[in-house]
């Protein structure tokens, strides 16, 4: 594990990708590459047939430096990192502070590539790879890069302090929609750290944090809450919206009567299995087969009949 620390003193837990892992993710790579570069190069050939020899090599060249040297570096700069590799492998090339590359970084790792990977078939980049801490090759020292591990194991992952509990449901009618994936990693991030921090950084950063999320929520950090306790309780009504997505609880919810519906359906005495003291009808159709029957006019309704003598009375009368 590789600590890595930001400008704004946040340590970064980061898996520095192993020898084995890169070289497999670069094999990958270069295979691609070759049989690209392999198809472009014959449909070069062909279209240039009339032309002279020189020219015909500087197409070679041309052509070599497109596909080998300037799809890798177009790859990874549009991918921020992950080419097919490093996807396939779980891996990922980021900067030292843990920020995603740029053009600039991917075009030194490609060019110093060239002569690490290509034209030495790899042993100078296996050689640095070995012999730095974190596995970097010549071309990462250069660009300021390192590759990591993104598919990290659940169990290693940094714990998120629960907010108090009387901040719970505070935040339930916060639009969380416009908050972006940074900056809830930056959030998750501090929140598993702060107690390393110095409390003055600490406070500053939860200050800074906490004003981001309420720009991005349209909420304000209420006054009688500390920007921290704020931090906390937003992600734990994000992780709870996330887990009611994910279990459906909310589609299994019962749903409330609206006024004025009627009663549930009652069954009728016929439509009750029979019990062993009174047999069914034998020439009566089951309960479902058996059309609605209309409802009887008011003076066909026989009488109500009140409680038996041997049956105290419960005081409830019926609503005329």
């Amino acid at each position: 594990m590789s600590e890595l620390v930001t400008g704004e003193a946040v340590a970064l837990e980061l898996r520095p990708a192993k020898l084995p892992s890169r070289a497999l993710a670069v094999l990958l790579d270069l295979m691609v590459a070759v049989v690209a570069y392999v198809v472009v190069t014959i449909a070069v050939v062909v279209s240039t047939a009339s032309l002279d020899e020189a020219a015909q090599v500087a197409l070679s060249i041309a052509t070599f430096l497109l596909v080998l040297v300037g799809g890798p570096i177009a790859v990874e700069t549009l991918t921020h990192g992950r080419s097919l590799g490093k996807l396939a492998f779980g891996l990922r090339v980021v900067r030292d502070d843990g920020g995603p590359i740029r053009f600039r970084h991917a075009l030194v790792r490609g060019a110093i590539g060239v002569v690490e990977i290509l034209l030495t078939f790899g042993v100078i980049a296996c050689i640095a790879s070995l012999v730095s801490a974190r596995g970097r090759r010549l071309g990462d020292v250069f660009a300021g890069t390192l590759v990591v591990r993104e598919r990290i194991p659940a169990g290693r992952a940094g714990f998120v302090p629960p907010p108090p509990p009387w901040l719970a449901g505070r935040f339930a009618e916060l639009d969380l929609s416009a908050v972006p994936d940074g900056l809830w990693l930056a959030v998750r991030q501090y929140l598993t750290r702060m107690g390393q921090l110095d409390p003055q950084v600490s406070m500053g950063m939860a200050q800074r944090l906490a004003a981001d999320l309420a720009a991005r929520t349209g909420a304000s950090v209420p006054q009688d809450l500390p920007a921290a306790a704020f931090l906390a309780a937003v992600v734990h009504e994000r992780q709870s919206r996330e887990a009611r997505q994910a279990l459906g609880t909310a589609a299994f919810a019962p749903q409330p009567a609206a006024p004025g519906a009627p009663a549930a359906h009652r069954p009728l005495a016929s439509d009750q299995p029979a019990g062993p003291d009174q047999p069914a009808a034998p020439d009566q159709p089951p309960a479902h087969a058996r059309p609605p029957q209309a409802p009887l006019p008011p003076s066909a309704v026989p009488p109500r009949e009140g409680p038996p003598a041997d049956r105290p009375a419960t005081g409830f009368a019926p609503p005329a």
